[in-house]
């Protein structure tokens, strides 16, 4: 399995953006697919999640302003920002889980100016 992030870019505060990943190899577990990021000098922390039947989970710092989607036939999985903040600023990693292993994608850098 191999994840393509893509999205990333510069953009002023209360401004938006729209992620995407893009699998492929065998991707069967639709409840496995997350978005992740990590700021400069801190943890990666979860951002949010969609099951395979279309429900949604969200950190609570994006609740309201971040939407995860999926198009199933394409493997692909999107996170639409919104409203954005500077402390949104990090690097998104996209993620699968197979239920064996957790794969990730090289991340692409989110930089929100005030």
């Amino acid at each position: 399995v191999q994840l393509q992030a893509s999205g990333g870019g510069l953009v002023q505060a209360g401004g938006s953006l729209r992620l995407s990943c893009a699998a492929s190899g065998s991707i069967f577990n639709f409840d496995g697919m997350d978005w992740y990021r990590q700021a400069p000098g801190k943890e990666r922390e979860f951002v949010a999640a969609i099951t395979s039947g279309g429900s949604a989970n969200y950190a609570e710092s994006v609740k309201g302003r971040f939407t995860i989607s999926r198009d199933s036939a394409e493997n692909t999985w999107n996170l639409q920002m919104s409203n954005l903040k500077p402390e949104d600023t990090a690097v998104y990693y996209c993620s699968y889980s197979d239920y064996e292993n957790d794969y990730w994608g090289q991340g692409t850098l989110v930089t929100v100016s005030s």
